[in-house]
């Protein structure tokens, strides 16, 4: 159903919106003759926003749903003073949105889940995406989630239909306010002809991508308030089994340190993870660079703009793509994610940390590469008796498992051949960074790797630094591929 509003104030917002794209419109032509780099772009962008929000251009948001997201905390002042400081991006846009099934109850959840789809010419995932959402859910984790899904196409008769098929199906969970449906108006949009042809793409796959920038922007920008944590997900999508306690038990081990966007899933817009705080920004970002390139690749700059330089992802991963037909022109697409599994409760979560050693490094192969959560690992000359490879906390924390490899499927023989892992406490400063003064042996290495459970059990003391000491030298360099750790949670959470 629609949401009753003053016919007046709906030609106005429109007309409001309608300016700003005609602006931009213009913004584009004149980038065209242009040679400025993109960043130049961006800038200038910012700049040319900023005179339209001062001008109330763009307005705050329903005071119903979408009122203005709070202020940022003290690690904010690590974004890029350029983007934080020229536009005020904390407000949300101003969109009468149709509700089409269920209402938004007044209580936060802790988690929503974010679906944009549009008409296919070829198959049909968007119920199975929902399906699997639930059915993966405990009742206890049902409770801290809500699904919304942003029907985005405008044939009004597809949508009908299909809203119909989601009320049938999935009516207990609307009803517990657990799901909504909702569509934002044809009016809304910004003219989709003409667009710049970037990339070389053709002119109808230039039109799929910008829409599909604005469905998700308007997608985000109704969301802002329904939860502490956004998660974008495309409709084609299957879930790993209690993926809600895995994400928390990610973000618990996190607190404290600055992160703008988590990944669960190494494809496309999936598994993406937020803080509602941030997605008014993301909104106004996709809005003012719809046009220029693919979603994904927003995203990414977005994330490097709030200054997180690297991609902070976790596996195994918690989302599958299992569309066999793509949204653009039914074309094939059997992309899959194989780091997924479907009982994924076992992810590491390694928390923040920083990490020194005085192995001699081989070109960019540097250490952090080994405690990250991306497909990359540590390189080293051939290290000597003594040498050591430390990770040392931000803040102490207890540990229930450790789990390290070294050597590469090509490089099977630069493995540690003689080493001990240590845990330590008590943080002292030296010349070569934070070290612990105090450490207990967990054990040694086989075969170039080594897995410790029950850590927790066997250690009394939080845990402040994890330690590889090399107990003999040896002739082959050395690959430290991974550095896995599981983080215990209080009971309390």
């Amino acid at each position: 159903m629609a949401r009753r509003i003053d016919a007046g104030h709906l030609r106005d917002s429109v007309g409001r919106m309608r300016l700003l794209w005609k602006s931009l419109d213009k913004m584009r032509c004149l980038r065209k003759r242009s040679t400025i780099p993109f960043l130049g772009f961006l800038i200038t962008f910012l700049l040319f926003l900023n005179l339209y929000i001062e001008d109330g251009y763009v307005l705050e948001g329903d005071k119903r749903q979408l009122r203005e997201t709070s202020v940022h905390p003290s690690s904010s002042e690590r974004y890029v003073h350029t983007f934080r400081d020229l536009s005020n991006f904390s407000g949300t846009i101003n969109v009468t949105y149709r509700y089409l099934a269920g209402t938004p109850l007044n209580r936060k959840k802790f988690l929503t889940i974010g679906l944009s789809s549009v008409k296919r010419k070829r198959g049909n995932y968007l119920l199975e995406t929902i399906k699997s959402i639930f059915d993966q859910s405990s009742y206890e984790e049902l409770k801290e989630i809500v699904v919304v899904v942003h029907l985005a196409d405008f044939d009004l008769v597809w949508c009908e239909n299909l809203v119909q098929e989601i009320t049938r199906k999935f009516a207990h969970h609307i009803i517990a306010g657990r799901l909504l449906v909702i569509q934002a108006p044809e009016e809304y949009y910004p003219s989709l002809d003409g667009l710049k042809r970037n990339y070389n793409d053709p002119e109808d796959r230039v039109r799929f991508r910008s829409k599909q920038n604005v469905d998700y922007a308007f997608l985000l920008n109704f969301c802002t308030n329904l939860s502490h944590f956004y998660m974008m997900l495309e409709d084609d999508v299957r879930c790993s089994r209690n993926f809600l306690t895995v994400l928390k038990k990610v973000i618990t081990s996190r607190e404290g340190s600055y992160w703008v966007m988590l990944e669960f899933s190494k494809l496309g817009y999936i598994g993406k993870l937020y803080h509602s705080r941030d997605l008014p920004r993301l909104a106004h970002f996709l809005l003012m660079f719809y046009q220029e390139m693919p979603c994904d690749w927003l995203l990414i700059h977005f994330r490097g703009l709030l200054a997180q330089k690297d991609v902070i992802r976790f596996k195994p991963s918690l989302f599958q793509h299992m569309g066999y037909y793509s949204s653009y022109k039914g074309v094939e697409n059997k992309l899959k994610d194989d780091d997924f599994e479907e009982d994924s409760i076992d992810i590491p979560d390694n928390p923040p940390a920083s990490i020194y050693t005085n192995i001699n490094v081989f070109e960019n192969y540097d250490a952090t590469k080994a405690y990250s959560t991306v497909d990359e690992y540590f390189w080293g000359k051939p290290p000597s008796t003594g040498d050591f490879f430390v990770v040392v906390f931000n803040k102490s924390t207890k540990i229930s498992k450790i789990k390290i490899t070294t050597g590469s499927d090509d490089r099977q023989n630069d493995i540690l051949h003689h080493g001990a892992l240590e845990v330590g406490e008590k943080l002292v400063g030296t010349k070569k960074g934070k070290q612990c003064s105090s450490y207990i042996t967990l054990g040694e290495f086989k075969n170039g790797n080594i897995e410790v459970q029950d850590v927790d059990h066997k250690i009394v003391f939080d845990i402040e630094c994890v330690r590889i000491v090399v107990t003999a030298s040896q002739k082959e360099w050395l690959i430290i591929r991974s550095i896995s750790l599981w983080t215990t949670q209080p009971p309390s959470q």
